[in-house]
């Protein structure tokens, strides 16, 4: 049993099949009575492609775009965020939509999980963990994994399916 956890974060890339990742992070709000700060992670753009965008717009102007973008997206996607957790928790005794804070961060996704975590100081990281082959995570690795060998703090990593 995990010791006294107050504060849980839950990161998600919100793909279909997620749901159980969550569902876990509920499920010990239900025991420890805690709080979930979810959070998505955005990638920035790839280097070859920020190449290409600087060959089309000006310093000042793709910076510009850069950040109208950036907001545009972190507002959808917090959005679409507020209503997952509203449906899913629709029926909940044990979590209302209100002790779930949806944050969207932009960074490489396991780094900005381990930062999000200190920043909040989080008694437990809660993520799913998608099946690829064994040469997929020879060669890219997988969030899960840098998260779980460079975390200072507990991690749950739920086995995830396509399915809902």
């Amino acid at each position: 049993m995990l010791p006294d956890v107050k504060k849980i974060l839950y990161a998600s890339d919100i793909e279909k099949g997620s749901r159980p990742a969550f569902r876990r992070a509920v499920s010990l709000c239900g025991h420890y009575h805690s709080e979930i700060t979810y959070l998505h992670v955005i990638e920035p753009l790839p280097a070859s492609a920020e190449t290409l965008v600087r060959n089309i717009f000006s310093e000042e102007e793709l910076e510009e775009r850069q950040r109208e973008g950036m907001e545009h997206l972190q507002a959808k996607v917090k959005e679409r965020i507020e209503r997952f957790c509203e449906s899913e928790l629709e029926n909940s005794d044990i979590l209302s939509p209100s002790q779930v804070k949806a944050r969207v961060e932009e960074g490489t996704p396991w780094r900005m999980i381990l930062k999000v975590a200190d920043e909040i100081d989080a008694d437990v990281i809660v993520m799913g963990v998608r099946h690829h082959s064994a040469m997929e995570k020879f060669l890219l690795g997988s969030t899960p994994n840098k998260v779980m060998y460079n975390s200072k703090r507990p991690v749950l990593i739920v086995p995830l399916t396509d399915k809902d």
